[in-house]
């Protein structure tokens, strides 16, 4: 039986950046005891599958799911993904999908199942400032957030029933502003709040003192 309590996925860089965050973060947490850690490719048919089936694979607590938001001053802490492609420009295999689901005949939209005030809480705890974002946008970032929560509620990949799993993304800014080890704190905070954490704050947009 496997015991894995959470997984942490990143990407490779995309989009004519050098580097990305979300790859070293996640490159920096491999070793951490009963944590699993992937990087995605940035290509939609690609990471769709994946997330999916490493969600299936080790059925961990947490899923945090990590990318690059290159416009981005602060860690942001996703609520909402959407059942849409619409890419902006062409992932790394060169497709560029435009209207299409990310999952056909899926909700709509998933919820993020993280407790991301009591996250964003925690993160801001340990010095790092954090935000609520309502939506993951209709990029890479936003396939794999739905996709994963998607395998969390039993949906595809032949899951058999919901898991307990609780799933969600965040967008880390670049490099340059939070730096990789900045980063890797905010999200071991974030993770640990989420293993600890049943019922999410109940505070106006995730206000901190």
């Amino acid at each position: 039986m496997s015991t894995t309590t959470v997984l942490i996925t990143g990407f490779e860089p995309f989009g004519g950046h050098a580097s990305n965050p979300s790859l070293e973060v996640a490159t920096a947490l491999q070793d951490h005891p009963g944590w699993e850690t992937e990087v995605l490719p940035v290509d939609f048919s690609r990471c769709v599958r994946l997330i999916g089936d490493l969600v299936r694979r080790y059925r961990p607590q947490v899923v945090l799911s990590l990318g690059l938001a290159p416009g981005r001053e602060r860690l942001g802490l996703e609520r909402v993904a959407v059942n849409l492609i619409d890419a902006r420009i062409p992932d790394n295999a060169g497709e560029q999908p435009v209207d299409v689901p990310v999952i056909p005949a899926g909700p709509s939209a998933y919820f993020t199942t993280l407790p991301v005030k009591a996250m964003r809480r925690a993160i801001h705890e340990v010095g790092i400032e954090a935000e609520l974002s309502l939506s993951a946008g209709t990029y890479g970032c936003n396939a794999v957030m739905y996709a994963g929560l998607h395998a969390a509620a039993g949906g595809g990949w032949r899951v058999e029933g919901p898991t307990t799993t609780r799933a969600g993304f965040a967008h880390l800014p670049p490099v340059e502003v939070l730096g990789v080890a900045g980063a890797t704190r905010a999200v071991v905070a974030a993770v640990e709040c989420a293993l600890a954490t049943e019922t999410d704050d109940v505070v106006p947009d995730g206000a901190v003192d």
